[in-house]
């Protein structure tokens, strides 16, 4: 063998032993990040889908899900203390909708027990009464069930003036009231915008009922929609409106005579 031959293989030989010591050297990797603290969680009761205003609830409707246990609110139904809750509000009334995902919850719920919808909506102490509307009367159709309103009467009275025309007078007789219905509709009709109908359900108080029924008896009837902002506003007392077209005996000059209160 030459001594070329052998310089090339020494050299070769000297090579492979430092790429050998490199290689060794490299086994030395950065260590690995320390693992993420698993945050507790719980099982909650949500919608699987959407479940419509009115819709009864079914037990394909809803799911287990895990939950953050930081983030889950008492009023959602855990597995882990309430294990049957499917069963439990199977059958019920949704009175407001769930979007899905959402967290199920029993102030959303109502029991029917063989009542109908709406007696099954309403909270308690309200009641549902309905009174004829038009476009005219009701906004043109853009009154749509949930919306907040005031109800205004109109009143034609006769002038003192034979010969000058009839007085108008309109006042509002009801402020901040929920809108149950329109027709048999208790939701909107595939998202429109615009609901016409000739039957309006308001959500009212026992007071409020009697000063609607003395008021479809006195004028016409029209809805103003609210603003939503206007929402939470507080509710004009009904105190000075609840007994307007009752009669009451007034002595004047020791004569009594009936007279119609107005305001």
């Amino acid at each position: 063998m030459d001594k070329a031959r052998i310089l090339v293989l020494a050299i070769a030989g000297c090579a492979g032993i430092a790429a050998l010591y490199l290689a060794s050297g490299s086994d030395d990797k950065p260590a690995p990040p320390p693992p993420v603290a698993q945050l507790p969680t719980v099982d909650i009761l949500v919608a699987r889908s959407d479940i419509g205003l009115g819709q009864a609830v079914k037990p394909e409707d809803v799911q287990w899900q895990t939950w953050p246990a930081a983030t889950a609110s008492a009023t959602f139904m855990r597995k882990d203390s309430r294990a049957d809750a499917i069963k439990d509000v199977t059958g019920s009334i949704a009175r407001a909708p769930f979007i899905q995902g959402e967290p199920i919850r029993e102030q959303k719920l109502v029991r029917a027990d063989g009542s109908g919808f709406m007696a099954a909506i309403l909270p308690t102490g309200m009641r549902a009464v309905s009174t004829e509307i038009s476009p005219e009367t009701g906004a043109g159709g853009f009154i749509l069930p949930n919306d907040r309103v005031d109800v205004l009467l109109s009143k034609r009275d006769k002038n003192p003036d034979r010969n000058g025309a009839d007085i108008v007078n309109s006042e509002v007789i009801l402020t901040n009231v929920r809108v149950l219905a329109i027709d048999q509709a208790p939701k909107e009709k595939d998202g429109t915008n615009a609901l016409i109908g000739k039957t309006v359900t308001l959500e009212l108080k026992p007071e409020q009922t009697e000063t609607l029924a003395r008021a479809r008896q006195s004028g016409v009837l029209s809805l103003a929609l609210r603003s939503i902002a206007d929402n939470n506003a507080p509710e004009t007392r009904t105190d000075d409106t609840r007994r307007r077209g009752e009669t009451i005996n007034v002595i004047r000059f020791g004569v009594a005579n009936q007279a119609t209160m107005q305001k």
